[in-house]
């Protein structure tokens, strides 16, 4: 096995446990709406994630471990993702709510901070921001 074999392995490793949370979050109610499935698909896409895994991915979602990103912008990436999610299912539940916060933890950030960096993240993707405004806006209530 070269190298980029195993950079390749891993990378795609990453993918599929960021989908599987998302997944997760969507299953949170029990179903998946249209909605819900398109933006899975577009992920699924963006990511990389071929039919098969998607498949696999949908089937057994709790079976993959949630792999935080050591890098802070790629932790802020991957709440913005979910928080879409949240965003666009129109059951928006405090069992949803609980998940997403444990998935914030799981991601990287802090228990005592995690509550108020969700409903952060909440508000502002209410408010239709983009990535890099999501990303400067979460940093700027740090400060």
């Amino acid at each position: 096995m070269s190298f980029s074999d195993l950079f390749d392995s891993g990378f795609k490793k990453r993918n599929e446990s960021h989908f599987a949370a998302i997944v997760r979050v969507a299953m949170a109610d029990g179903v998946i709406t249209d909605e819900e499935k398109k933006f899975l698909d577009r992920l699924a896409s963006n990511l990389n994630i071929s039919d098969e895994d998607y498949k696999l991915i949908l089937k057994n979602y709790q079976s993959h471990p949630i792999n935080p990103p050591v890098s802070y912008d790629l932790r802020l990436e991957r709440l913005y993702d979910l928080v879409r999610m949240i965003h666009v299912d129109t059951i928006k539940g405090d069992a949803e709510m609980m998940l997403l916060k444990k998935i914030g933890v799981g991601l990287g950030f802090h228990a005592v901070n995690v509550k108020y960096i969700v409903d952060k993240a909440l508000t502002l993707v209410s408010n239709g921001v983009d990535l890099d405004t999501f990303v400067q806006e979460i940093k700027n209530m740090n400060r």
